[in-house]
């Protein structure tokens, strides 16, 4: 068996194989945070959570995403938890791993530009709370919507890690991606993460864009894909030979489909090599058994789109995305239509201006593609939320927004695309008089800027009033 002695490896696998031999692979843990967001709606409670934190603190990853995205939005909404609560709780059963959060730029957890001061106050509180590691990103890719985070994140003493947003579009270029790093590592980032949200990023990709970041930029890169369309595991490979620092991965009974790589497959397959992470694969069998227990809990949330979708290819829409379709097509008793709903995203996204399909802007592009789907008609109603998209309030968009739906969208208005935040009004005191007896500490005031609607019910059910 070759692989129990390094020098019996054959040509071709040993240390020149890879660029960066001798550097471990690190791994960024998704479970908590997008892998349960791709797989089932971000059901996952903080108490189905406890049971597996010290084994996973064990395991040796780099970092545990557990925080952001739709974790804060549905632990309020749907689960009725405090979302604070679960970054506390994670830091008393996880002591060796940092925490990350995922952070969308001026939007934070939420699906639209939020003036700086309650930007500035969450990032604050985050910290406060226990998370090491901000993962900050714009669905636009403007920066001018990340300064205000990162410079938070900064003061917070925190680590900042940097998005680039990867996507195809005639707008996305190897050359684009690069220049975009460059301007994030002098904005501060520690480090880079490639985000392929909706697994389009083929092979050959991997390898050139790692390789052109590498050459680039002196901080690690993080590559981040999700399985959907069936290359993410070549794509890691190629990323590990080009010098890839890290990769984030579920393990293996939350992995695959709309979500992510198997962390035990990359053990395995670089073992004994010079990029060996050195993590025993055996200690994963009582893990995977229990995140299988949850997964049966929330088996109603469960993605129907099992093994490859190569529609993603066309369609890109993200793991995280595509499961929210579904189950929103589901309540409807329209779930047949969603290769309707999927191929006219194509179009929508287009009339966008070609937006990466990261939060907010796939849900609002997902969202009027299902309208359209469903009413037969196309812009014969456009949600608040892009018309001002077309009015800037969200960025600047990689691509012209088409005439016909820019004039349908906000008539003869001209936008000019200034920085959102400074269209707006400083929010936190202002929620704070608004929230009034609801809100007992900064964090409830926050919950309650960025969530109003239903902030006040799930605050009266906090404190039992």
């Amino acid at each position: 068996m070759f692989w129990k002695k390094k020098n019996s490896l054959p040509a071709g696998h040993g240390a020149t194989d890879f660029i960066g031999a001798g550097k471990p692979v690190k791994f960024n843990s998704v479970d908590f945070r997008d892998g349960q967001q791709s797989l089932f709606a971000t059901r996952m409670t903080t108490e189905e959570m406890i049971p597996l934190l010290s084994a996973m603190d064990n395991v040796g990853f780099e970092s545990m995403e557990m925080w952001g995205g739709a974790t804060f939005d549905v632990a309020v909404r749907f689960l009725k938890e405090d979302p604070w609560e679960r970054i506390r709780t994670f830091k008393k059963y996880v002591t060796k791993t940092p925490l990350k959060m995922v952070l969308r730029g001026q939007n934070l957890v939420g699906y639209k530009a939020y003036p700086d001061d309650i930007v500035e106050k969450f990032v604050e509180k985050a910290a406060e709370a226990g998370i090491d590691i901000f993962l900050i990103f714009d669905a636009l890719s403007d920066l001018r919507n990340c300064e205000t985070a990162f410079q938070a994140v900064k003061k917070a003493g925190k680590k900042l890690e940097g998005s680039i947003q990867y996507n195809i579009s005639p707008f996305h270029t190897i050359e684009q991606f690069v220049e975009d790093a460059k301007n994030q590592v002098k904005m501060g980032v520690d480090l880079l993460h490639i985000e392929d949200m909706a697994g389009l990023m083929a092979p050959g990709v991997a390898y050139e864009l790692v390789s052109a970041l590498k050459a680039a930029v002196s901080v690690p890169i993080h590559l981040h894909c999700h399985c959907t369309g069936g290359m993410a595991e070549m794509a890691y490979w190629e990323a590990i030979r080009a010098g890839v620092d890290g990769l984030d991965v579920c393990v293996s009974s939350m992995s695959l489909g709309t979500a992510h790589p198997p962390v035990e497959t990359f053990i395995t397959a670089l073992k004994d090599t010079s990029r060996d992470p050195q993590i025993d694969v055996a200690q994963f069998k009582p893990i995977n058994d229990g995140f299988l227990a949850v997964r049966k809990n929330h088996a109603d949330f469960e993605t129907k789109l099992v093994g490859v979708d190569v529609g993603c290819l066309q369609h890109q829409v993200p793991g995280g995305m595509l499961s929210n379709l579904e189950s929103q097509l589901k309540g409807m008793n329209m779930s047949h239509r969603l290769p309707e709903v999927l191929a006219e995203v194509t179009r929508v996204r287009a009339d966008m201006g070609y937006p990466p399909l990261a939060t907010p802007s796939s849900q609002m592009c997902g969202a009027q593609a299902t309208f359209h789907v469903i009413s037969g008609s196309r812009y014969g109603m456009i949600s608040k939320e892009m018309k001002d998209y077309c009015r800037g309030m969200y960025g600047r968009p990689p691509g012209p927004i088409s005439e016909e739906f820019m004039k349908k969208a906000i008539g003869d208005e001209k936008p000019t695309f200034p920085r959102p935040a400074d269209m707006l009004q400083p929010g936190f005191e202002a929620a704070k008089k608004e929230a009034g007896a609801l809100a007992k500490t900064e964090e409830d005031v926050l919950t309650y800027a960025l969530f109003p609607q239903y902030a006040a019910e799930f605050l009266k059910l906090k404190y039992h009033m």
